[in-house]
């Protein structure tokens, strides 16, 4: 593996210091990296405030159509289907959705597909079946808006659908009742990422807002929207959209809510992952809650997490909670060897193999989008990880997954090889496709590797680590620590900051952990009689490498160890490497 490249951000002029002589210069630095430089947008990052910063949902150029279209299933006591998805947003969305629907007393059902035989979005099977049962009203979430074809048929049938999606602008747009998505490009929203839970909100804001307007019989009840919030941040960070602008917004007071939700299922959950210490941000979301919500659809099905989220006795919610812990232990097996596998085939990279493509006999596709999730991390560079099938006609089908980096847009390539998928769709770091038939498979790979090679020629495909700020270890104090703390919750767009630090004196190191996996180190700098901690996670092959007086340099993130009610500053290292000065 390549060894990564350490890129500093350049230092602030003098001109911002001066201009923000209040503001601490290592803080400064940071806001001026992420392209914070005016007093408005400094005190909006730095103090959010929900009812200034989040924007009116009325601005969705169709919401208006949707409203009414809802108002009337409600007079008319119609029954409604909202049709999901089976991953962390996609279920989280439905819950969001129908919990407010029930509030209002329609009569509903929900429908989320099987990933393994059903695949994502809507399929005419299914669409013909939601025809017989006599639904009116159809309202998708986190899907639909690459759906044309199904949709159609739900028109011939004079079934109105509503589309709350924010998945990428396909090349033709379904004729629905309503489509509201802020990835179109005539949406009418400001340009912002909405996950789909964070879209199915802004609905639920707008029915609110229409409530207040009109002579309502059946009203939500005040603050309703704001306790569906602990949903809205952990499918918005779950779905890896950046939490800048309203997203951040949403998930800095989803995670307030999330500390005190009233959701059974969530409070069970969070006792299975043992959350008695620690603080609730945007990392325990995405590492603990996160990945048990998705095991469900990964391994299982879907309904298992949504079972959980509407969970009405403590009974209840603590069988799904463990069954979701379950899944997830049973997909960290299956990824790992499916990890292990797809490395065997693609070996070390060559600097002309611009995108990664493995394929595996019968791979799951709930964690095939894992996997290449993690190739793409390791080798820097658009990884794309398929399951190989047979249908039940005989027919060879290939169901994969995709993630990519900043310079290559995965998505936009798929659409230009549009003319050997059976179905895509996704984001430009992310996607879904399905491929009919070995034919069509090698003509596929061959374009998208010659589209990779194309737009990815003048791209070093290194690791990089983007640095935020040389920092000498004397700065370090509880002060930078608060100040930091502003900075919350991370995640895309808006990554925790690293730093990097020169010329450490090792004074004691050793591993620590299961076979000495990680690594443990006292470090002094400059000659100042001052320790630090470092702690390196997955670093234990360097005490092999390092002796008591060796000279390190590492890049790291700042942060707190808590253990038994004791708070100490601890550095995390991302990388390491023994001092050239």
């Amino acid at each position: 593996m390549k060894e990564k490249k350490w890129q500093i951000s350049p230092k602030i002029d003098q001109e911002l210091l001066e201009k923000f002589p209040e503001i601490n210069s290592l803080i400064l630095q940071l806001l001026n990296n992420r392209n914070i430089k005016t007093q408005k947008d400094i005190d909006a990052f730095l103090n959010p405030n929900y009812d200034e910063q989040v924007a009116d949902p009325y601005l969705f150029k169709d919401m208006t159509k949707a409203v009414e279209r809802l108002m009337m299933a409600i007079h008319n006591h119609e029954k409604v289907m909202i049709y999901g998805d089976y991953d962390a947003d996609g279920v989280c969305s439905t819950v969001i959705l129908y919990q407010t629907l029930k509030a209002l007393g329609l009569d509903l059902d929900i429908y989320i597909p099987f990933r393994e035989s059903e695949g994502y979005g809507l399929n005419t099977k299914i669409v013909q079946q939601i025809i017989n049962q006599g639904f009116k009203l159809i309202i998708t979430v986190d899907c639909g808006v690459s759906n044309k074809k199904e949709i159609d048929i739900f028109n011939e049938s004079e079934v109105d659908v509503i589309i709350l999606d924010h998945h990428d602008e396909p090349l033709e747009l379904p004729s629905a009742l309503a489509i509201i998505n802020p990835s179109l490009k005539n949406s009418g929203y400001p340009p912002n990422r909405l996950c789909g839970a964070g879209v199915v909100f802004k609905f639920v804001q707008a029915i609110i807002i229409h409530q207040e307007k009109e002579d309502s019989p059946i009203k939500l009840p005040f603050g309703f929207e704001k306790w569906l919030l602990d949903l809205v941040a952990i499918a918005t960070i779950g779905d890896i959209v950046p939490l800048i602008n309203e997203n951040r917004i949403l998930v800095k007071y989803g995670l307030t809510v999330l500390a005190k939700t009233k959701n059974l299922g969530l409070i069970k959950l969070m006792e299975v992952v043992n959350n008695q210490y620690g603080q609730l941000d945007s990392e325990y979301v995405g590492w603990r809650l996160v990945p048990r919500l998705n095991a469900a659809g990964r391994v299982n099905h879907a309904n298992v997490s949504f079972n959980l989220l509407v969970s009405s006795t403590e009974e209840e919610a603590e069988k799904w909670a463990k069954t979701l812990d379950d899944n997830n232990k049973q997909r960290q097996q299956l990824t790992e060897k499916m990890l292990s596998d797809a490395l065997s085939q693609i070996g070390e990279p060559t600097d002309e193999q611009k995108i990664l493509i493995a394929i595996g006999d019968s791979w799951p596709a709930g964690v095939v989008g894992l996997v290449a999730g993690k190739m793409c991390d390791r080798f820097a560079r658009p990884a794309l990880i398929f399951g190989r099938s047979t249908t039940d006609e005989g027919e060879i089908k290939y169901t994969g997954s995709g993630r990519s980096i900043a310079g290559f847009d995965v998505t936009q390539a798929l659409k230009d090889c549009h003319e050997y998928i059976l179905r895509f769709g996704g984001h430009p770091q992310a996607c879904g496709l399905t491929i009919m038939g070995d034919e069509n498979f090698e003509k596929f790979k061959t374009k998208i590797s010659a589209l990779a090679s194309e737009r990815l020629i003048n791209i070093d495909l290194s690791k990089v680590l983007a640095i935020d700020a040389e920092i000498k270890l004397k700065d370090i104090s509880w002060e930078a620590i608060n100040e930091l703390q502003k900075f919350e919750p991370y995640g895309e767009g808006n990554r925790e900051p690293l730093f990097s630090a020169y010329n450490l004196n090792i004074e004691q190191i050793q591993t620590v952990g299961n076979d000495g996996k990680h690594l443990k180190v006292l470090v002094s700098q400059d000659s100042v009689p001052e320790f630090h901690k470092l702690i390196g996670f997955s670093f234990g092959e360097w005490c092999a490498k390092l002796n008591i007086g060796d000279k390190i340099d590492i890049v790291f993130e700042l942060g707190i160890n808590e253990w038994n009610g004791n708070r100490e500053i601890q550095l995390k290292i991302e990388d390491l490497k023994i001092s050239e000065k």
